[in-house]
């Protein structure tokens, strides 16, 4: 740790922007900063993101919380990298060059990949020693893609001139001067690539991709000493250690203090992701439901089951950006104050297909139920309410292949600020869901680790930043969840079909 330091700098990079908050001593936010970056779909299901473009965003946050905060970056005792997870990247290990577009973890160009005949047969196999079901959403398949389609990209792969990471292995490679190629076992677990039994890169998985091993991170704990800045990058001073790495559900895991076997988060995000903490025990889920790596209170590995939801509140951006339906997301509650329901009307957000329970890449958007009754206000809500329709048809999943009932839900994230979304949640799930003071529970979970690797934080100090802001209860009669429930499935019937 810098012996100079007092502050810990949290990067959390997402699918649709960058932020860097920075947390003092007793774990409150001094400063934080956000930027946007463009959004590429060069084809129908399609999703890219410009790396390079992603650092520049990564480094202007850096600068700009670090002036708000006014401290020198040699104040920072230590970083931590969270990140969208899939997104895959291919550079030049020479000039640092990506050699393509990043593929996002939302893209759907493999679909027709994992559903051949080919790869089908595997799946059992890869679902044995991943977790993962065979989809487009995670990175074995998009770098195979890359490997087969960039013209000369499988040869240089070959020589080793190139590497492959995700999001957090691409920040680390800049923050280090190429010094560092490394990843965490929670990205790791999310390539179709790493054997969640034995965390390690399997073989028989990368023959299966046909993926070079030359062009893989080292994997570490989450909780370890990455690498160090190289002086000037981005704006930093030398030798500030990168302490801690998580995939962003992971960290939300994390910061909500969900250490322990039975503790679970949801996040409301772009999409929605439910993640249950279920310790050393390995749960296969047979109906849609992910196995993954997650960390305990010290950064070691621990499973979790998963259930990720493609697209949540990225289903008002859709509204405000390509309907202009309301100018900013937040603008959401205050229009449908007033609304009773919907009047029937049912959004199902499938716009890159569904995915858990149902995983499947040919479902399409669809709206329904509207009659001359119906007006904006109405779609709007039906898209908040869609977002706790898809986290309960996760959360029924979870219950039933845990064995145990789940007591209260942890949430987190962008929407969970939005009082009218909560409440229903806590309506269709029938128990409390508790919202935490700091909602940038991503950065927060790394931020945490980050300080406990390096000594900054005990684990005590961890356990006494986790503050409640509100609990909702439900107040919904049984009936009615259960007939508004059901309408929400006969909707999904028809966005499958």
């Amino acid at each position: 740790m810098n012996k100079q330091g007092a502050y810990i700098l949290a990067i959390d990079q997402g699918t649709t922007g960058s932020r860097a908050i920075i947390f003092n001593r007793q774990g409150t936010i001094v400063s934080d900063a956000y930027q946007e970056f463009k959004q590429y779909f060069p084809k129908p299901g399609w999703v890219e993101h410009d790396a390079e473009e992603i650092w520049r965003s990564c480094v202007a946050v850096i600068q700009q919380a670090l002036r708000k905060a006014n401290i020198s970056s040699s104040k920072i005792a230590a970083i931590g990298i969270t990140n969208q997870r899939e997104t895959t990247v291919v550079w030049n290990r020479r000039t640092f060059q990506p050699v393509h577009r990043a593929i996002v973890w939302q893209c759907r160009r493999t679909a027709a990949l994992c559903a051949s005949e080919r790869f089908k047969k595997y799946s059992g196999f890869i679902r044995n020693k991943t977790g993962l079901v065979l989809d487009a959403y995670f990175s074995g398949t998009k770098i195979k893609w890359l490997l087969d389609e960039v013209k000369g990209l499988r040869r240089r792969a070959q020589r080793g001139d190139i590497c492959f990471g995700t999001i957090d292995s691409w920040l680390i490679w800049n923050l280090t001067g190429g010094k560092v190629h490394a990843t965490d076992t929670t990205n790791a677990s999310r390539t179709l690539l790493f054997n969640i039994r034995t965390l390690q890169w399997d073989k028989e998985l990368l023959k299966i991709f046909n993926v070079p091993s030359k062009i893989l991170p080292e994997v570490k704990g989450s909780g370890s000493i990455f690498g160090y800045t190289q002086s000037g990058v981005a704006g930093l001073a030398a030798s500030i250690p990168i302490a801690a790495v998580m995939g962003d559900q992971q960290s939300a895991l994390y910061g909500q203090g969900c250490h322990t076997a039975g503790t679970v988060k949801n996040t409301y995000g772009t999409g929605c992701f439910l993640v249950l903490n279920t310790g050393k025990k390995f749960i296969h889920s047979s109906e849609g439901l992910l196995t993954t790596l997650a960390c305990d209170a010290r950064g070691k590995p621990v499973y979790a089951l998963e259930g990720s939801v493609f697209i949540a509140g990225a289903a008002i951006q859709w509204l405000r950006d390509q309907l202009g339906v309301l100018q900013r997301s937040g603008d959401s509650e205050k229009m449908i104050q007033g609304l009773k329901d919907t009047v029937g009307v049912y959004f199902v957000p499938a716009f890159t297909g569904l995915g858990a329970p149902y995983w499947n890449s040919e479902a399409r958007g669809l709206i329904c139920g509207l009659t001359r009754g119906a007006n904006k206000n109405h779609i709007v809500r039906a898209a908040l309410e869609a977002m706790a329709y898809q986290t309960k048809d996760v959360f029924d999943l979870m219950q039933k292949y845990s064995q145990s009932r789940i007591k209260e839900l942890k949430v987190d994230g962008g929407a969970c600020q939005n009082n009218f979304l909560m409440q229903f949640q806590s309506d269709m799930l029938g128990i409390p869901i508790v919202r935490p003071k700091i909602v940038e529970s991503t950065a927060k979970g790394v931020a945490h680790l980050a300080g406990l690797t390096v000594g900054l934080w005990r684990k005590k100090d961890l356990e006494s930043f986790q503050q409640k802001d509100r609990v909702f209860v439900s107040a919904m009669a049984v009936a009615q969840r259960k007939e508004k429930y059901e309408g929400w499935r006969v909707a999904v019937g028809r966005a499958l079909n």
